[in-house]
């Protein structure tokens, strides 16, 4: 499956556009975790914990969005734009990402 963020794939002409597709993923991070990287804050670096848990959030959300594509018999999905959300307050212990694209085949 083609994955792309702009709106045409080179070589490729679309014959058929099936419909918007979209992925979502909520994933937490636990006690620890947030504890360390509020350790980072203070001191400054990279949070590894976090960068690790929002790649996996955008793996996930990108495949709950290429499997709604390939259940529509898509080729493609062109146009993808992926955002991203912390939900929780100032706890900031839950962080979203979404997914969103046009199904298409060639």
């Amino acid at each position: 499956m083609i994955v792309t963020t702009t709106d045409n794939v080179d070589g490729k002409t679309v014959s058929q556009y099936c419909g918007i597709v979209s992925g979502e993923a909520i994933l937490g991070a636990n006690l620890f975790k947030d504890f360390f990287a509020g350790i980072r804050d203070v001191v400054g670096g990279r949070s590894g914990a976090y960068e690790k848990e929002f790649r996996k959030a955008k793996e996930a959300a990108l495949e709950d969005m290429i499997a709604q594509a390939q259940g529509m018999g898509a080729d493609a999905v062109v146009g993808v734009d992926l955002d991203y959300e912390v939900i929780g307050g100032d706890q900031k212990t839950m962080l979203m990402v979404s997914a969103n694209g046009t199904a298409v085949k060639f």
